[in-house]
């Protein structure tokens, strides 16, 4: 919280901040003994700072939040190794090879290989390496807790700063469109794609509650304000994630639990849903009506919007082209943005990594998402126990939809989805269950 100040106050500090939390983590990880954990806290911290980082310019390079997750997973698999089931996922990167050699071809002598193809590469990178480290290994439930805990953290900050960027609303709010201005500068999508994980991160806590009572006040005051925060950005795909992966989890908790404890989460559904009519009310004053515009699909005088996609529709029309064009081994990554150019005169990157995966790697990205799509159903289906795994699966899917893979959290969380979560001895779990039942 008090880096979110300290971010308003003088922003350069930020990115000495952001520099001593990687050394920090660097050498926690050679030289703690539960190495394990420092490795999931680490990416964790980075996958939540990333937007923070961005748009406070605290960063060395723009990816470096993905490069730091790639960099953590890889010294913790060198320290601990990995499993040799995770071969899905170096399969994975292997069929992403064709479509970058295809680009290494059709680059220009004069454009930089790393900004050209590592951008659009870096998030399955992330992912591959990610998933590599959390496969087959075991969390108990109180360490996986604090790993989504070192995720909200730096949303927290996050928070405080946009709070503080855009203390005045009124002179910001004048349409219905994505508002940067009241995202800390940065782009909205990005930013409400973050804090719906936060908000979603943090309503599972409400569920399940935080043992420390003023924690837990703190925690759910944060809920109310990122949510609040994700609705002014005016991008809709972030708020609408963390709404359906909310109902997911909610309900697979619901139906896995005692009677007594089914009644508890009743009651907590009823003040969920009014707390949320609450805030949505309050965001409606807030703007004049215009968030309610947002999402009928109209415009600030209410007349209805043709493209309910915001364009989204004529970029995915062009991306199969560019497959159809292209079948086997795509048009080569990152260069479905010279086809729009081409195509269509639009200078924009792609909004969907399931489409992209088409248009740039072909056939050879076809199976590549099967793979990402059948592998974590398989170990699912060997026993692994993880009541997130719904959740952050279907998160990683609609957040590559809407956003493809322009920052770490979609392949973070996806990760996270292989582990094995430890709920304790029987014993233990009861207690568990009788704690949870007098929250």
């Amino acid at each position: 919280m008090g880096i979110g100040f300290v971010a308003s106050v003088y922003r350069p500090l930020i990115l000495i901040y952001m520099i001593a939390v990687f050394l920090y983590f660097t050498f926690a990880i050679i030289i703690k003994k539960d190495k394990q954990k420092v490795v999931f806290l680490a990416c964790a911290y980075f996958t939540g700072a990333e937007v923070f980082f961005r748009m406070t310019k605290a960063f060395i390079f723009y990816e470096t939040g993905k490069y730091s997750v790639i960099f953590f997973a890889i010294l913790g698999m060198f320290f601990l190794g990995f499993k040799k089931n995770a071969f899905p996922y170096v399969l994975y990167l292997l069929l992403l090879m064709p479509g970058i050699l295809v680009s290494y071809e059709a680059i220009s002598y004069d454009v930089d290989f790393r900004t050209a193809v590592l951008f659009n590469i870096s998030g399955p990178i992330c992912l591959s390496i990610a998933a590599v480290y959390c496969y087959g290994r075991t969390l108990k439930l109180k360490d996986f807790f604090t790993v989504l805990d070192y995720i909200v953290y730096p949303l927290i900050s996050m928070t405080v700063y946009i709070v503080l960027y855009t203390p005045d609303l009124r002179d910001v709010i004048t349409s219905t469109a994505s508002n940067s201005a009241v995202s800390g500068g940065y782009g909205p999508n990005q930013v409400a794609t973050v804090l719906g994980l936060g908000v979603f991160i943090l309503l599972t806590r409400l569920v399940i509650p935080y043992k420390n009572k003023l924690v837990h006040l703190v925690m759910m005051f944060f809920l109310v304000l990122m949510a609040y925060r994700a609705l002014l950005t005016f991008s809709r795909g972030g708020v609408l994630v963390a709404i359906i992966i909310s109902i997911v989890f909610i309900g697979i908790f619901y139906f896995s639990t005692s009677l007594k404890t089914k009644a508890k989460v009743s009651l907590k559904m009823f003040g969920i849903i009014g707390v949320t009519l609450g805030i949505w009310a309050f965001t409606v004053i807030q703007t004049g009506g215009l968030i309610g515009n947002r999402y009928a699909n109209e415009d600030a005088l209410g007349r209805e919007k043709e493209d309910v996609t915001t364009g989204r529709t004529e970029l995915l029309s062009t991306e199969i082209d560019a497959f159809k064009g292209s079948p086997i081994f795509g048009v080569g990554v990152g260069q479905v943005k010279t086809y729009f150019e081409t195509e269509i005169g639009v200078e924009l990157p792609t909004h969907n990594e399931i489409s992209r995966m088409l248009s740039e790697h072909g056939m050879f990205g076809i199976f590549a998402l099967l793979v990402l799509i059948f592998a974590p159903i398989i170990s699912k289906m060997k026993g692994r126990k993880n009541i997130y795994f719904y959740p952050f699966l279907i998160f990683w899917a609609l957040t590559i939809a809407h956003s493809s893979m322009r920052i770490a959290a979609p392949a973070f969380i996806y990760a996270l989805c292989l582990l094995n979560i430890d709920y304790g001895s029987p014993k233990k779990q009861i207690k568990a269950n009788k704690a949870l039942q007098n929250n």
